[in-house]
């Protein structure tokens, strides 16, 4: 009997033993994140670390490392990999000035794409766009309207931009205290806005003045709000790239704001380096400029193939080597590629998660949210169903899925077309008819004109694609390579309300666009006009939402909508004079954060701000909003700041603003607090963040040119702070 018992416990202790050897530490998910990535790193050869440098990462088996790609997109919900809810494109997500709303977006997003991950890694499937880590948002500045991908961004302001991407870095990131949902990723790093032409060779020239307090806002404040990645731009800065050269990486991004994520450049970037930008010699040389810079992983496979042969040529040490990869490896720890699955909250998620009918609903939401009303003559707007006995919806975007859709897309099986959506808001009991009634060249032939004659209204769908404007390659129809050479919508959509005109039956034009287009031109035409963005899969029900009246419409621009082109700088001009509503003082369509209500909103102060004392102090108080009109619906309060008489300073700047629902007779109060330092600008000559003192005004609307209670506030020169060289707001 002892020597059995005495045979057990040898045999439990050498299975213990077993177990403890197969175990590393980095797969004992208790272990901090330090002691794991370390231990990991220390496992790899030489030849294996660079392997795994690459986006299309290899497996090593021998450590049960599978292969990973890490190339993924979720611009506005999980794209490129099948089905997926469709959410809409950033420009409208922006639009909704909701950063709650986008925050509930990225959420669903990020469940969606952890359920897709799990379903395809059960049965060993590990390829392009079914991984975790996306590269997404894009927080580049909006700055010109001829930019193609400026669909992608949350507009021209940099506060709007940083608040909006935050809030999506927070919603796929997640709020588990020891795993990412899914990784973020805040791009590109920086001053990248166009031409799309000359991407790969372009040298953006701009001071840190504007550099610091326009381009890099945003991505401050989303290393301050924890994304894990950054992507760096393909485009040089002042001579240098941005994914070799060490003022915007090593300088800036590691050492001044200490972001503790990843750098991954854009795909082909290191190649620009050499064969376009021609600042670096070869491959080798660039290989090991990234890497001293700071770039983790490449979109290329530049590192992958080039490295070893740098690091023989003692041009980079085994140590910078191990200090990118480490940064890697951090991040799949804490997506929880090494542990047991059921210790990870999110691997239980599976298809019954993915376009399932609660994101459906708040695609639908979303899209209502975004929409711009920008005119509505004699109050057409919403129709009374009652009252209508047939109607005729036309032009080229009424029936189509590409201005659904945008660029960096997924699919679903329930993409909404605008005439579904009103044909199924109308009911078996209205007439509704659809036509094509244009193309997007032909000036003379048009249907649905006959129907339009025949129908007590119109509805007519216009405007642009993904097709006629994006990135580059991508909008193969347009004339420049993505960008747009002008703000004109398509002349034969033009033409077509022309002939429609002369019906003489209401007219609502619905525009469908990634930015700025030339309203003027189409409104002697339309009795009402909704700026639909590229509203997602739902888009149909949505503007029926608004059309109806189930919906006030309270989406606001977060572009201004210029006159001419011909009123702004040449477009490869980077400095901030001249552009966005910040710095352009001359007449235009529609101004930033504009935007028409079914309703109407009084503003009144219950607290007007106090004196401020120290740095540290908030600019607090409480206004209060009234619906007076007759519907339910949103108002989007905008906080604006006009600074003291100092050269430079904006015409006035966004710094708050928050969306209110509020019913019909109702009034509520809205609180806001501006830190102090968020008024600070960036100081030439002293190279620092410098609070000026002076008289400020606090102005107090529902649009950036709209004024209804201000106040003002000043600041005495005893509360001035002394931040240090090169230090960056909080």
């Amino acid at each position: 009997m002892q020597i059995t018992r005495c045979l057990v416990v040898l045999t439990m202790f050498f299975s213990l033993l077993a177990t403890a050897q197969q175990t590393r530490p980095y797969q004992q998910a208790s272990l901090p994140l330090e002691t794991r990535a370390q231990d990991l790193l220390g496992q790899l050869t030489l030849e294996e670390k660079i392997s795994l440098l690459g986006y299309n990462s290899k497996p090593v088996d021998r450590l049960k490392i599978p292969a990973y790609n890490w190339w993924n997109e979720a611009l506005h919900g999980v794209a490129r990999a099948g089905m997926a809810t469709v959410f809409p494109q950033a420009i409208g997500m922006a639009a909704t000035f909701n950063d709650s709303l986008l925050r509930e977006v990225a959420g669903a997003i990020s469940t969606e794409a952890r359920a897709k991950y799990n379903l395809a890694v059960a049965q060993d499937r590990r390829t392009q766009y079914m991984g975790l880590t996306f590269w997404s948002p894009n927080i580049n500045i909006f700055r010109d309207p001829r930019w193609g991908r400026g669909q992608e961004t949350y507009g021209e302001d940099p506060f709007l931009t940083a608040s909006m991407g935050t809030a999506f870095v927070k919603g796929m990131q997640g709020t588990d205290p020891h795993y990412l949902k899914t990784a973020a990723c805040a791009k590109h790093f920086a001053v990248h806005s166009g031409p799309e032409a000359g991407r790969h060779s372009f040298d953006a020239v701009v001071d840190e003045k504007d550099l610091r307090e326009t381009y890099l806002y945003a991505f401050k404040k989303l290393v301050d709000a924890g994304v894990e990645a950054v992507m760096c731009a393909y485009n040089r800065v002042n001579g240098e790239p941005c994914c070799s050269g060490p003022t915007l990486l090593h300088d800036i991004l590691h050492k001044e704001w200490n972001f503790k994520g990843h750098v991954v450049t854009d795909c082909g970037a290191l190649d620009d380096i050499y064969l376009r930008h021609k600042v670096i010699t070869n491959r080798l040389e660039v290989a090991a400029a990234a890497l001293k810079a700071g770039v983790n992983l490449d979109c290329s496979t530049l590192l992958q193939r080039d490295l070893m042969r740098a690091y023989n040529g003692k041009l980079v040490t085994g140590a910078e080597i191990d200090s990118a990869l480490i940064a890697l490896l951090r991040t799949q720890l804490k997506l929880g590629f090494y542990d047991e699955q059921s210790a990870v909250p999110f691997s239980k998620l599976g298809a019954e998660s993915v376009h399932n009918a609660q994101h459906v609903a708040l695609a639908r939401e979303a899209a209502r949210q975004s929409m711009v009303l920008l005119k509505n003559d004699k109050a057409l707007l919403p129709l009374d169903k009652s009252k209508y006995k047939s109607m005729v919806v036309l032009g080229a975007n009424a029936g189509s899925l590409d201005p659904l859709v945008a660029n960096y897309h997924g699919v679903s099986g329930n993409l909404v077309t605008f005439a579904e959506g009103i044909a199924e808001a109308a009911g078996p009991a209205i007439a509704v008819q659809y036509d094509q009634g244009s193309n997007f060249t032909d000036t003379v032939h048009f249907g649905g004109i006959y129907a339009a004659g025949e129908s007590e209204i119109a509805i007519a769908v216009i405007g642009l694609t993904p097709s006629y404007e994006g990135e580059e390659g991508d909008a193969f129809l347009a004339a420049n390579g993505g960008d747009r050479l002008t703000l004109d919508l398509p002349a034969a959509h033009v033409a077509m309300l022309k002939e429609l005109r002369k019906k003489k039956k209401p007219v609502i034009v619905v525009v469908t666009a990634g930015s700025d287009v030339d309203i003027a031109a189409i409104e002697p035409y339309a009795d009402a006009i909704i700026m639909a963005w590229y509203p997602g899969e739902q888009g149909g029900y949505a503007l029926a939402d608004l059309v109806f009246g189930s919906h006030s419409p309270a989406g606001r621009l977060p572009v201004t909508f210029y006159q001419s082109l011909n009123d702004l700088p040449a477009y490869a001009d980077y400095a901030s004079r001249g552009r966005t509503y910040r710095y352009f003082n001359g007449k235009v369509q529609y101004p930033f954060g504009f935007g028409l209500s079914y309703t109407s909103f009084d503003y009144a102060w219950v607290k007007q701000p106090a004196t401020v004392k120290t740095v540290k102090d908030s600019i607090d108080f409480i206004i209060s909003i009234k619906n007076g009109g007759s519907y339910d619906g949103d108002e989007v309060a905008q906080v604006y700041i006009q600074y003291p008489a100092v050269e430079r300073m904006p015409l006035k700047e966004l710094k708050a603003f928050k969306r209110v629902a509020i019913a019909k007779g109702a009034e509520k109060q809205v609180h806001f607090s501006i830190p102090l330092q968020e008024l600070q600008k960036w100081d030439l000559k002293e190279k620092k963040w410098k609070l000026y003192d002076g008289t400020y005004q606090l102005l107090v609307g529902g649009h950036s040119q709209d004024v209804k209670i201000s106040a003002p506030l000043t600041i005495p020169k005893n509360i001035l702070p002394t931040t240090g060289k090169g230090s960056s707001r909080k």
